[in-house]
């Protein structure tokens, strides 16, 4: 088999690249699951701003107009008027994304795994698959890694490698019973130290119970944290229904600061394989979406004039759009991880203190340079003052 575009990965970012390919263009997505947007590995929070700029159809999200915030002696309340929140219905968003591309030219290649790449002498590529059917190989023009945080593919051609610091989630999805429909709950603390836990309410009657941690920051595993959580107050504590005929999620992120390097050559990264999931709240949907879609474009312009400028064009604009946000997140991040029940208790009780945009903006990795300005003079003080 041959194409001009290789997508590693059958994720929001591989299928919004194949997405926005002019249709001419023969494309082959490969994602390694027997169904697209299952198993689910994400909480799918995301704001309701972005669904409905992405165009993402109705039925799939779910708004949240409430959101309580705890530590282990803290909380803060928040009632949400201007910044909606949403769960959206993974499975079924993914499954839109799929169909946005679903044409002659595309190719999507299920309960595939990408398992090797080499660089041909006339510049194209030659990927290496294990299929139901047996192996195949692909040769392609172009190739995105879209594989999520494995960077398959630039780590078979020596081009990156997996990031080290990685958030690892599970989560539990049960039956609502008693808890309100539309409220969000994020909780710090002993039950989720260097990350958060959360219950997120779905359109389909059901809750997203999870826990985070980030790794190495963090020895402890999310099933342990999630155990200790039950067999604690702190579901009454937090009016939580506790878990009942429940089946688990289980993701992992990249949590690692944003690189500008993007594009090597033909070869282009996108999604969790370029750091793109916030460092806040790590929800990296959206911007799967939006920036899947600016390289669908970009590839699009660069196979039709031979030229490496749309790429370069594509890279650069990310940067404009993520790397000085994403970077104060990152460093917000690993202070937050070290912090100890004490420290969440004091975070808590400033939170309590934010208007809802400042909450909004601070979750979404989205720092004005005044909000910038004043965290780091806070930080330079607090460390003078403690010598």
């Amino acid at each position: 088999m041959d194409c001009d575009v290789l997508i590693i990965g059958g994720g929001p970012a591989g299928l919004s690249v194949a997405s926005h390919l002019p249709k001419h263009l023969r494309s082959i997505v490969v994602h390694q699951d027997k169904e697209i947007g299952v198993p689910v590995r994400t909480s799918g929070v995301s704001w309701l701003a972005d669904c409905k700029a992405l165009n993402l159809p109705e039925n799939t999200y779910h708004p949240i107009y409430q959101a309580d915030v705890y530590s282990d002696n803290e909380s803060a309340h928040f009632a949400i008027k201007h910044h909606t929140v949403v769960a959206l219905d993974v499975t079924g968003t993914y499954r839109h994304l799929a169909q946005l591309s679903d044409h002659p030219n595309r190719r999507l290649l299920l309960n595939s795994k990408f398992t090797d790449v080499t660089r041909q002498s006339d510049g194209s590529f030659r990927a290496e698959l294990r299929t139901p059917e047996g192996p195949k190989q692909i040769t392609a023009r172009y190739i995105v890694d879209a594989s999520g945080w494995h960077c398959a593919v630039l780590e078979r051609l020596g081009l990156n490698t997996a990031p080290t610091r990685r958030a690892v989630g599970i989560e539990f999805e049960y039956p609502l019973q008693e808890m309100d429909p539309h409220r969000v709950v994020i909780f710090f603390g002993k039950h989720a130290l260097s990350a958060y836990g959360w219950a997120l309410p779905t359109r389909e009657g059901t809750v997203r119970l999870g826990i985070g941690i980030i790794q190495p920051d963090n020895s402890v595993s999310p099933k342990k944290l999630m155990q200790q959580f039950l067999d604690s107050d702190a579901p009454e504590r937090m009016n939580l229904p506790r878990p009942v005929d429940y089946h688990v999620n289980a993701g992992i992120l990249p949590a690692q600061a944003y690189e500008k390097k993007l594009v090597y050559g033909r070869v282009i990264r996108v999604g969790d394989s370029a750091n793109m999931a916030t460092p806040t709240l790590g929800e990296g949907i959206r911007t799967a979406i939006s920036s899947g879609r600016a390289l669908g474009t970009a590839l699009g312009k660069a196979c039709e004039t031979a030229s490496d400028r749309p790429l370069a064009a594509y890279e650069t604009a990310c940067t404009r759009l993520y790397a000085r946000n994403y970077n104060f997140g990152f460093m917000t991040n690993q202070r937050a991880a070290a912090y100890g029940p004490e420290d969440w208790d004091r975070a808590v009780r400033r939170i309590s203190h934010l208007d809802e945009a400042t909450l909004a903006a601070a979750f979404r990795s989205e720092f004005s340079p005044g909000m910038i300005a004043r965290t780091t003079l806070k930080t330079a003080l607090r460390k003078f003052k403690n010598g």
